[in-house]
């Protein structure tokens, strides 16, 4: 029997102690990269988008690959092209841990318009705020201290 699986994962993760090092002008080359990565991976990559301390990836996980082992191989990957490639000077790595929510298909063209508004839904708040909020909706038992 083949192995069939339609999970979305929205993942993000941040900036070490959320600097804003991912300046703009670079921004497009590094989701480019990571999108190959998820490719070499068989995942399928709907949006990736961000701002300046943080990023978001809409994928559809391989069966054979778990996201902690996604999320690990993509942090480490991306540093190494950041630097090798000096994409932004200022960049000292990825925060520790992540975030991963799973979605249905339905859900996927508001997330997608989500992703790619992150500008002008970062006007209004924060990313403190939106991984807040994230957390809360998906039901996520968490203790703030840790967060940041």
């Amino acid at each position: 029997m083949s192995t069939y699986t339609q999970i979305i994962f929205h993942i993000v993760f941040g900036t070490k102690y959320r600097e804003k090092t991912l300046t703009e002008n670079n921004q497009d080359l590094l989701y480019k990269y990571i999108a190959g990565t998820l490719m070499n991976k068989k995942c399928h990559v709907h949006q990736i988008g961000g701002i300046e301390d943080h990023i978001h990836i809409l994928t559809h996980v391989h069966h054979t690959i778990s996201v902690s082992e996604l999320v690990r191989d993509i942090k480490m990957s991306s540093t190494d092209f950041i630097k090798r490639n000096k994409l932004f000077p200022n960049f000292h790595g990825w925060q520790e841990g992540y975030g991963a929510f799973s979605y249905a298909p339905r859900d996927k063209k508001v997330l997608i318009n989500y992703i790619q508004n992150q500008k002008q839904h970062h006007a209004k708040k924060d990313f403190h705020q939106e991984y807040i909020e994230m957390l809360t909706e998906h039901e996520v038992v968490f203790d703030e201290k840790y967060l940041f």
